[in-house]
């Protein structure tokens, strides 16, 4: 039985599609993980990432404590965090955050470093505060490659929650796991798929809140 064999079987299985182990259920539970975990990588990311993009200072560290956490396993360090903190969900929410952080930091700080400085220091000349300079000139020019700091996050996260599986939690990771110790690969090959499906997902959501967010002149900008 092929790939696609597996994945036809899967998806047409009624039972796959009902029940506290079935589809709509798993990958509700898959997003929730995921749009936690984004939340809170984007609450500690972004602020850090404008403010020192917006400053010159501190760029150095930023690249040395990203590399750190990227240099970190995440599943080691799930396991560690399940040693020392039991069963539930912060176990997993950590390594999760701490994966989705450097991208989100590096490339906000890199989307206000890299800006036209021409319209920044016009701001400043007009006597605009700081403040008003970063949220209503940077930020919005600077908002698409934010957003592809973003989005990279959210990839990396809705790709790795299955691990959320290893500590008695649910997410589409259950069916991967469930069907390794089951020797069933028809679970195994849907959980992969599901997984694929809602990365997916998250770059056509991307690409919309970008259509959405970006003003059209800073688009045109970008594909000249």
């Amino acid at each position: 039985m092929n790939v696609l064999n597996f994945i036809q079987s899967f998806f047409s299985d009624g039972s796959h599609w009902h029940g506290y182990d079935g589809i709509p259920q798993r990958v509700w539970e898959h997003l929730q993980y995921t749009a936690g975990a984004l939340a809170i990588a984007a609450a500690v990311g972004l602020p850090i990432g404008l403010v020192t993009g917006h400053t010159g200072r501190g760029g150095n560290a930023l690249a040395f404590v990203s590399a750190g956490a990227r240099a970190l396993p995440t599943f080691g360090l799930l396991v560690l965090m399940f040693v020392w903190l039991g069963l539930g969900i912060v176990p997993v929410m950590i390594p999760l955050v701490v994966l989705a952080v450097p991208p989100i930091l590096i490339t906000t700080y890199e989307a206000i470093r890299t800006l036209d400085p021409s319209p920044v220091d016009a701001a400043r000349g007009m006597g605009m505060p700081e403040a008003k300079v970063l949220f209503q000139v940077e930020v919005p020019a600077a908002l698409p490659l934010i957003l592809s700091g973003l989005r990279s996050a959210a990839i990396q996260i809705v790709s790795t929650a299955t691990i959320a599986a290893y500590v008695s939690l649910g997410g589409v990771g259950r069916y991967i796991l469930d069907g390794l110790y089951q020797r069933n690969y028809e679970k195994v090959v849907g959980g992969a798929a599901l997984t694929a499906i809602l990365a997916l997902l998250v770059l056509v959501l991307f690409w919309a809140i970008a259509r959405v967010a970006v003003s059209p002149g800073v688009r045109r900008r970008r594909t000249v």
